[in-house]
């Protein structure tokens, strides 16, 4: 069995192409779709993430503005900055880059951000109401997993469905959103890296995402040891999800973007590229290759759940903008 590739760009540009419209309609009643984005410090990481979302925005028509504050602003200042655009008549959507400096705690700025300008997704207000219905916001990447998901399989009701990973902005999301339904949804189990014989789970799954990025995690702590002059064991960098734990016939969303070496030297250094910095590779939690040899429809990566969780962040945006104007 050879698997059928889930394209998550041409996905996107589906996506796209309907907010587009809809963003024209709001304009053409006189309304804006006005994204602000606060950015604390700078970041290349982020810098990279802004700019995309910058070129996003500007191709659907939506304004997008970034507000960069010194690396060295108080909460008390983040707040207030929030607190700002949430009474900006102007501003109809609202999204905070991460990461934060130390100084910052995350999650009480996102609690602060006003629920109709959350794009994101996050606030507990827009959680509660994707557990209870009746949101017109989600988080991003679960949204982009289950859009890729639907559009490969319509029918769900009555298949197993299985997610490896239970964090609070992917994995719980995405059980709630498959569960949505009463009559047409899958049976759902909901594992994690810790998850006693993970591969019971696995191979049982005619659905199975996968949401843990562990391989960046093992590869960020080791580093983290190296530089502060331990000589720790080589991490596990292998794939969690291994082709032979993959159904035959399963369809397999593999949501993880990890950023790892592509190996080690006798050292324990990672090996560098012919420009002498680290060679580092772009992968997802599953084993893509052996198992595209099972599944019947698999999601790439990079290429995969990505682009379409950027074209659901344009789409909460618009979304947000219709609500704020209705």
């Amino acid at each position: 069995m050879s698997a059928t590739l889930i394209d998550g760009n041409a996905v996107a540009e589906q996506i796209n192409r309907r907010v587009a419209d809809r963003v024209k309609a709001l304009v053409a009643a006189g309304r804006r779709v006005h994204l602000a984005a606060v950015q604390v410090g700078e970041n290349p990481a982020s810098k990279i993430y802004t700019n995309m979302q910058a070129r996003s925005c500007e191709a659907v028509g939506i304004q997008y503005d970034l507000l960069t504050l010194p690396a060295d602003t108080t909460q008390d200042a983040l707040l207030a900055e929030v607190a700002r655009l949430n009474d900006d008549a102007a501003v109809t959507g609202i999204i905070l880059q991460m990461p934060l400096p130390q100084q910052i705690d995350a999650r009480k700025v996102q609690v602060a951000i006003a629920p109709d300008k959350d794009v994101e997704g996050m606030h507990p207000v827009n959680m509660g109401r994707l557990f209870f219905g009746g949101g017109h916001v989600a988080p991003c990447t679960p949204l982009a997993a289950v859009e890729l998901l639907t559009q490969t399989c319509s029918d769900l009701a009555g298949k197993e469905a299985v997610i490896v990973g239970h964090s609070e902005i992917v994995g719980k999301p995405i059980a709630a959103m498959l569960l949505a339904s009463p009559n047409a949804s899958p049976t759902v189990t909901v594992c994690h890296v810790a998850t006693a014989d993970l591969a019971f789970h696995t191979r049982r799954a005619d659905i199975l995402i996968v949401a843990t990025g562990v391989s960046q995690a093992r590869w960020l702590a080791y580093n983290r040891r190296r530089k502060a002059g331990e000589n720790p064991p080589l991490p596990n960098l292998s794939p969690l999800v291994a082709g032979d734990m993959v159904k035959p016939g399963a369809i397999v969303i593999d949501v993880a973007i990890n950023r790892i070496p592509r190996g080690f030297d006798a050292a324990g250094e990672p090996l560098k590229n012919d420009k002498g910095k680290t060679d580092m590779v772009t992968v997802g939690d599953v084993d893509f290759g052996a198992a595209s040899a099972r599944a019947a429809a698999i999601t790439p990566v990079p290429g995969g759940v990505g682009p379409v969780t950027v074209a659901m962040l344009l789409r909460n945006t618009v979304a947000c903008a219709e609500a704020l104007s209705a």
